[in-house]
């Protein structure tokens, strides 16, 4: 892939950023009033109950504003989900908002192109994954995802500048973050229910997998390009 060098993509890639000035004054404003909810689950829920029917749709919408402005791993906001709605309807609730999430995600690169996935995503992320994401396939792809810890809210992003559509790029990540968002919101229901010790040892894992995803990045990518071609499909 190559650089856009037009004034077209420049003029895209200044509205671009004056939009994501525009959201990150607007999530300043919304964690200023409402960070506390992060760490005080019972003022969330009664926050979410104030809105009756409208709870998980408000729900979603937050599950799927950290896809796009990754504040907080969204496997926490999933444990949320668990400790609020239940493991089933928690894991529903949560995986609509992360697909959503990475949807616009997707489309918005697909939309407006490099200069506004540049200005989105750190310069040391585009330079380690962004080759990686044109060359990997599918397969690579999904082994990315379903491995905690990874950058797979930016892969969203560079997801957007490749040939993929995105039926075919939802249906991957659907599959791929389903088990750790399981896991992640099983634990908050265990902790709902006040089963502690089995919600400590599942969000002990959880952790576990991420840091070793998120310290081994390289590893996990350079073993995915190693083995991905080799794949049968």
């Amino acid at each position: 892939m190559r650089l856009f060098s037009s004034r077209a993509d420049r003029r895209r890639g200044i509205a671009a950023a004056i939009g994501v000035a525009v959201l990150a004054v607007g999530l300043y404003v919304l964690v200023s009033r409402y960070a506390g909810f992060l760490t005080d689950a019972t003022a969330l829920r009664a926050w979410l109950d104030g809105f009756g029917i409208f709870a998980p749709l408000v729900f979603i919408a937050l599950q799927a504003l950290q896809v796009i402005v990754a504040p907080i791993p969204g496997q926490v906001v999933a444990v949320v989900a668990g400790y609020l709605f239940g493991s089933f309807w928690g894991t529903v609730y949560s995986l609509t908002g992360v697909l959503i999430g990475s949807a616009i995600a997707f489309s918005l690169s697909k939309r407006f192109g490099r200069s506004f996935v540049e200005n989105v995503l750190h310069e040391d992320v585009v330079a380690r994954f962004d080759g990686f994401v044109e060359t990997v396939g599918i397969p690579g792809l999904f082994a990315f995802v379903v491995v905690p810890g990874l950058p797979d809210d930016a892969i969203c992003f560079l997801s957007g500048l490749t040939k993929w559509s995105l039926p075919t790029f939802i249906a991957v990540i659907a599959v791929g973050r389903l088990p750790a968002y399981v896991l992640a919101v099983y634990a908050g229901g265990e902790i709902a229910s006040g089963r502690f010790l089995s919600a400590i040892a599942l969000l002990a894992l959880i952790v576990v997998a991420s840091a070793v995803g998120y310290y081994k990045q390289d590893a996990v990518r350079d073993l995915v390009e190693r083995f991905e071609p080799r794949l049968p499909f």
